[in-house]
């Protein structure tokens, strides 16, 4: 009985040790995005497409589109895990994607809850 018990909560301890990581990112406010960037270390990314980041994006943010299959490469071999991501696309959808990807990866994400629209809508600063 003891080793049916013990094969048992092998069984289930290999379970749960076999689960995905689970994404852990915080979806900010235009303010609070804003604030949240203006520190040193903090990384910017657009995950928008290239089309999309030439019309305008927040200053000093890379470029990475989230829909391209080789995003987690790109982010991989660009951002440092280390040091925190705020990240944005067009309206908060693909930010979404691109922030439970990486927060997967062990990176520190931050997602602009409403989008690069949302930041032009309140006037904040953009760079062609």
């Amino acid at each position: 009985m003891s080793q049916l018990f013990a094969g048992f909560f092998l069984l289930i301890s290999t379970l749960f040790s076999c689960q995905q990581p689970k994404a852990d990112f915080k979806s900010l406010s235009v303010a609070d995005f804003d604030s949240f960037i203006k520190a040193d270390d903090v990384q910017r990314l657009d995950v928008r497409t290239l089309a999309e980041y030439s019309e305008g994006h927040i200053p000093g943010a890379v470029n990475i589109n989230v829909l391209d299959d080789s995003f987690a490469a790109m982010a991989d071999s660009t951002l440092q895990k280390e040091r925190p991501v705020a990240l944005y696309c067009r309206s908060g959808k693909r930010s979404k994607k691109a922030a439970e990807i990486l927060s997967k990866r062990g990176y520190k994400v931050y997602e602009l809850d409403k989008g690069f629209n949302a930041w032009q809508q309140e006037a904040k600063e953009i760079e062609h």
